[in-house]
């Protein structure tokens, strides 16, 4: 009896990854759209909405808007490479996740080797681009982020350990570091303690989305914290990762000197966060409806917020 094949494998023709006559007449469009899929344009565009108000702090000002558009579309590849291969690295478990069932590699709309040579030119381009059109030390956090992230996350820790998202988190934190250098051709304080409010940020926001997808991760056999630990657990969690959040956002007043209007945004915004995940909590204590995703959207909404008043205060 001939073995079964996965969607990824009858697309490529079989587990060599061999091409058809079927798989060379794919239209265009959704060869694009597929190809755009695989980067994960939603994370990129929340990556990038930190890169532009770090390289405006750093440079006191507008920089030249050639080394933002550089440094934009620079780290556009880097993070798309980085995304990409984390497709292709997961293309087992996405077939299990509903939320990630309609990704390419599952849906089979490329093969995994077009998927990997597609990550690998991904790569290459950030690297040349920050290296020839930015610096190179730039060049070097981009490849720095793009290794984090496939072989310490994905490879390493994802599906080993429950801190997969506390430690592979790092590497989202990357931009704000590749922004100030940039600009600078180093890594300044203000750079690293912005880092490090992303850093406190990302364990919230991601547990928040996984308390909703505690069945998804669980099938997927994925050791998230709320699928190890009980809720109440995860929500003290999540309020020591704010807690830490709000206090390196309010740190970066006196070391990057963002004046009254930062600190009032971030005072407000930080007791938004706080008292969001207060209530999350409460709600698990008593037993009531949990709804992790008001948490979850108000983060990105957070997170937006805080770096619209970093880029304020470097250009008022």
């Amino acid at each position: 009896m001939p073995k079964p094949t996965t969607p990824a494998q009858s697309a490529s023709g079989g587990p060599s990854g061999a091409t058809g006559p079927a798989r060379s007449r794919r239209p265009v469009r959704v060869l694009a759209r597929s190809y755009l899929a695989l980067t994960k344009p939603r994370i990129i565009e929340q990556l990038l909405i930190t890169t532009v108000p770090v390289m405006l702090l750093a440079e006191r000002g507008l920089p030249s808007p050639w080394l933002i558009l550089a440094t934009l579309v620079g780290g556009t590849f880097a993070a798309g490479s980085a995304n990409t291969f984390n497709c292709y690295i997961d293309r087992d478990i996405d077939q299990v996740m509903a939320r990630t069932r309609q990704r390419p590699l599952v849906r089979a709309s490329v093969t995994p080797a077009e998927a990997l040579r597609f990550g690998i030119l991904l790569g290459v381009a950030a690297t040349l681009l920050f290296g020839f059109a930015v610096n190179w030390p730039s060049a070097l956090l981009a490849d720095g982020a793009i290794m984090f992230y496939v072989f310490v996350y994905t490879l390493g820790l994802k599906r080993r350990s429950p801190s997969n998202i506390v430690i592979g988190g790092a590497a989202g934190c990357f931009p704000v570091l590749i922004g100030w250098s940039a600009v600078t051709g180093t890594v300044g304080w203000p750079a690293v303690l912005l880092f490090a409010v992303i850093f406190f940020w990302t364990p919230p926001h991601f547990w928040a989305l996984a308390i909703k997808y505690r069945d998804d991760y669980a099938a997927a056999g994925i050791p998230m914290l709320p699928v190890v630990a009980s809720p109440a657990v995860v929500t003290r969690r999540i309020l020591g990762y704010s807690y830490a959040m709000v206090a390196a956002s309010l740190l970066l007043v006196p070391v990057a000197d963002t004046g009254w209007l930062y600190l009032v945004v971030a005072v407000l915004l930080g007791g938004w966060f706080l008292a969001e995940a207060h209530r999350l909590g409460r709600s698990v204590r008593r037993g009531g409806e949990i709804r992790p995703m008001r948490l979850f959207h108000m983060s990105i909404t957070y997170l937006t917020l805080l770096f619209v008043a970093v880029a304020l205060a470097a250009v008022i």
